[in-house]
């Protein structure tokens, strides 16, 4: 049996789906059963829902029973790493074979992993799961394609999407190719010692996102370049937490420095995924981007 934590978020529930489109029996753990009821994972065939919480062991028993392999996967938030450790720590007592770490990398081409909280407090889990005597695989996406379905009200409103981040390129990865990767590796094991990174099939500019959204949705939509500044009170005015806009903050600065992006599709490969371009991904999510839905 496997076990998925973090299966109530974006990732979680894709990952959930893609076991039951597969027919395949899945645990997932869930701190809170009504979330899991509006997720919509209880209606999944073949997920198990155990409730437990990641940092305390004690909650951790019927979640862990007859485990051989984890997908690890928890809020990118401040105690993230203390989470992902203590959790590694309840694996290992447990006697799980195996922990897959969701973990990120960017895509920018020579991005320093140190300058953002979150890729430095990955890497830092990942260092303390290598070393704590279970196999271990690391599943590094880079940006998600769904991030920009929070931009679909003025999209749909305006015609328009306000980022600031200039001619930079990133290259964002459809979370249902992540599923997929995620799934398979789950049910066969193997890829012990490996880190394996995902990106897109695209480096893309903001321009080019506006331009493959208008050819999806049938409806002209343009890229507004604002300022850090302004995004910053952009985020902040839409009631984003400080702490976490500061961490934002981070990663585009450091995204700036780093404006070309590189394109890694070997995990795909390995896997037998397609890589889903971006235009196909914005066709799928037509109806939210016009204000249908």
């Amino acid at each position: 049996m496997n076990l998925v934590t973090g299966a109530t978020g974006l990732n979680g529930k894709a990952i959930m789906r893609e076991f039951a489109r597969q027919g395949h029996e899945v645990r997932a753990l869930v701190r809170d059963a009504d979330r899991a009821s509006v997720a919509g994972l209880d209606g999944l065939a073949g997920v198990e829902l155990v409730a437990g919480d990641m940092r305390r062991a004690d909650t951790l028993g019927a979640a862990l029973d007859g485990i051989e392999r984890v997908l690890m996967i928890s809020t990118a938030a401040d105690d993230m790493t203390e989470t992902q450790c203590r959790f590694i720590d309840a694996c290992r007592q447990a006697g799980v074979a195996h922990v897959v770490k969701f973990s990120g990398a960017e895509s920018n081409i020579g991005y320093d992993a140190t300058k953002f909280r979150f890729t430095r407090m990955h890497e830092e889990v990942e260092r303390y799961l290598e070393a704590a005597g279970m196999a271990w695989t690391h599943l590094r996406p880079s940006q998600f394609m769904q991030v920009y379905l929070r931009d679909a009200p003025t999209i749909a409103a305006e015609g328009a999407f306000y980022l600031a981040l200039g001619e930079t390129e990133l290259s964002p990865v459809d979370v249902e190719d992540i599923a997929k990767v995620a799934f398979r590796l789950l049910r066969d094991g193997g890829h012990a010692g490996e880190s394996l990174d995902m990106t897109g099939p695209q480096a893309l500019t903001m321009s080019d996102i506006a331009a493959l959204m208008s050819r999806a949705i049938g409806k002209p939509v343009r890229y507004v370049d604002i300022t850090p500044a302004q995004r910053r009170r952009n985020l902040l005015a839409s009631g984003v937490p400080a702490d976490f806009v500061d961490a934002l903050d981070e990663q585009l600065a450091e995204r700036l420095r780093r404006p070309k992006s590189r394109v890694h599709l070997a995990t795909h490969d390995m896997f037998g995924v397609r890589p889903t371009p971006f235009v196909e991904f914005a066709r799928r999510h037509a109806a939210m981007f016009r204000g249908e839905g």
